[in-house]
């Protein structure tokens, strides 16, 4: 009897599962099915870019996974019984439901309004395509002068206000940290980043709170309100609420708990990776939501799968962070080296140097995804359980 395994969300994570489970499972035992509502695979590491204005390549799933033995179902995830092992999903030929027998997990994040008034009514993010192009029209209706305020002063704000300043060096922006601007970095990565942004003309209001946001700006916890014709919200990322409206277990903020082989606790024919994810990290505690957790948490659920359908010895755990890269425009960076359990390092690549790496890994990963079943040798194997279901719970 053919395993179905489904795969919902096609990002760094659920492509990169898809296609390893491709790679590594017979296709005479499994059908893989991979559920995507959009027709492409976004980069989501490079929407700051997009919104600045740039074009970026355009790959599409049923091109990326033609000839690979996944099958790309374009729909909308409405709902998952983990009970029942159904998904019901809506395609443009309509509504339907959909049986698996293995479930992954892979509907990522989207922005967070954090609980502050107006986010939802007056600030743009960047966490989609679709949410990136709208800044997109919206920077470009700007004339000479205009003032652009980006809330957050992580790794997503950072880029977003580099990257706009960059590209429109008329316009005049802020970005708003409650921290200090990259305190979290070695002392070498504050001192490059600093420059940059003193370069770029960029003002820092560190410190800061954002209470409230209007059509005009913000107004922050102490009172103070910073004019804006933009207001870019990065500060914060929430999961798809689908899988907290399961049996699953999940967290307080909906995130699916998993053991090290990114199995639901709760549930095991159910493995959640990336965003979706609670996943444990190298000193135990949880991955943080990046790309940089994704691809490696699709590696390790794609190859338990793979491993306990067909019999082999499950692989061992050793998901730990290397570096945070950080792009300020399009020709200077941060890379900052970092512990297994994303410490910071005192040593950093900075500059132009940075920026060649930085593109490097991005490329490198959206080259993974367009090529889904070349990274692997071909090691494509036949179920070995009389119950294959039975398999997974081992």
């Amino acid at each position: 009897m053919t395993h179905r395994i489904v795969v919902l969300g096609a990002g760094y994570a659920g492509a990169n599962a898809a296609g390893r489970l491709a790679k590594r499972l017979h296709p005479a035992d499994v059908e893989i099915t991979l559920v995507n509502a959009d027709p492409e695979f976004v980069e989501r590491v490079r929407m700051h870019q997009l919104a600045a204005g740039q074009d970026l390549k355009s790959r599409a799933l049923t091109d990326v996974f033609a000839d690979t033995g996944v099958r790309v179902q374009l729909a909308r995830v409405t709902s998952v019984d983990a009970d029942r092992k159904t998904v019901d999903i809506v395609a443009a030929d309509g509504a339907r439901e959909i049986a698996y027998d293995t479930l992954v997990y892979a509907l990522g994040s989207a922005a967070a309004d954090c609980g502050v008034p107006g986010v939802a009514e007056h600030a743009y993010d960047i966490a989609g395509k679709q949410s990136a192009l709208r800044l997109r029209e919206r920077l470009a209706s700007l004339g000479a002068g205009a003032t652009v305020l980006v809330v957050g002063g992580g790794l997503t704000g950072i880029e977003a206000a580099t990257e706009i300043a960059e590209a429109r060096p008329d316009l005049e922006v802020t970005l708003a940290a409650r921290g200090g601007l990259g305190d979290w970095l070695s002392e070498k990565a504050q001192q490059h980043l600093r420059k940059a942004f003193d370069r770029l003309g960029i003002t820092v209001r560190e410190h800061t709170d954002i209470a409230r946001v209007q059509r005009a700006g913000a107004v922050t916890a102490d009172g103070r309100t910073i004019p804006a014709q933009i207001t870019i919200w990065t500060a914060g990322f929430a999961v798809h609420p689908i899988a907290a409206a399961t049996t699953l277990q999940v967290s307080e903020t909906g995130r699916i708990v998993v053991d090290e082989t990114m199995r639901s606790v709760s549930h095991p024919d159910v493995y959640a990776v990336g965003d979706a994810a609670l996943a444990p990290g190298a000193n135990g505690d949880p991955l943080r939501m990046s790309c940089a957790s994704g691809v490696p948490t699709a590696y390790q659920a794609a190859d338990v799968i793979a491993a306990r359908l067909t019999g082999r010895k499950l692989p061992r755990n050793s998901i730990g962070y290397t570096a945070q890269c950080i792009s300020l425009g399009r020709r200077d960076a941060v890379v900052q080296w970092v512990t297994p359990d994303d410490q910071p390092k005192p040593s950093a690549v900075t500059g132009r140097a940075a920026a060649r790496l930085k593109e490097f890994i991005c490329k490198s990963a959206a080259w993974s995804i367009s090529h889904p079943t070349s990274m692997l040798p071909s090691s494509r194997r036949h179920i070995t359980a009389a119950e294959p279901n039975r398999a997974l719970t081992a």
